[in-house]
């Protein structure tokens, strides 16, 4: 599959650490990243369900679309994140991040991991439409958003 044509593209930046972090703290910091990473790109992962969406099916000024899954970020980076970047006009693109945290994310059973994946990047969606309406794209957020619904099933 090529890479260029999907609009949807995921990062994951595994738990930030103080420079004073415990070996403990950095294992489990590992592990978190290691496990959250699977829902990603493991075989169960949305990275793949995602790859679906091409962004030709949307419009022609928005050619990548990247969820930044940010795992228990420390507070500093937690409070410099916007809730979306702007939009990149040479490169058609956005980054839109998304804090995932033991109250959110790893608390939750399988299921509930899932079903706060798909709602997170819903929900982002409705900020991606106000950019979209701000820059005068001609971005079918409704049309992606309705899409992506439909291809994260639980």
């Amino acid at each position: 599959m090529n890479n260029i044509e999907n609009l949807l593209g995921c990062y994951v930046s595994y738990p930030s650490l103080m420079y004073d972090a415990t070996e403990i703290q950095k294992q489990k910091a590992r592990e978190e990243g290691d496990l959250f990473s699977i829902y990603i790109w493991g075989n169960e992962g949305i990275s793949d369900t995602l790859k679906k969406l091409k962004y030709e099916n949307y419009g022609n000024d928005m050619n990548l679309i990247l969820l930044e899954f940010y795992v228990n970020p420390i507070p500093y980076l937690r409070q410099n994140l916007k809730e979306i970047e702007s939009y990149r006009k040479k490169e058609k693109a956005i980054g839109i991040p998304i804090i995932v945290t033991d109250e959110n994310f790893f608390s939750k059973t399988e299921e509930a991991r899932y079903r706060f994946l798909k709602e997170a990047i819903l929900n982002k969606m409705d900020l991606l439409e106000n950019v979209v309406k701000k820059k005068k794209l001609d971005t079918d957020v409704k049309k992606l958003k309705a899409d992506i619904d439909r291809i994260l099933q639980l």
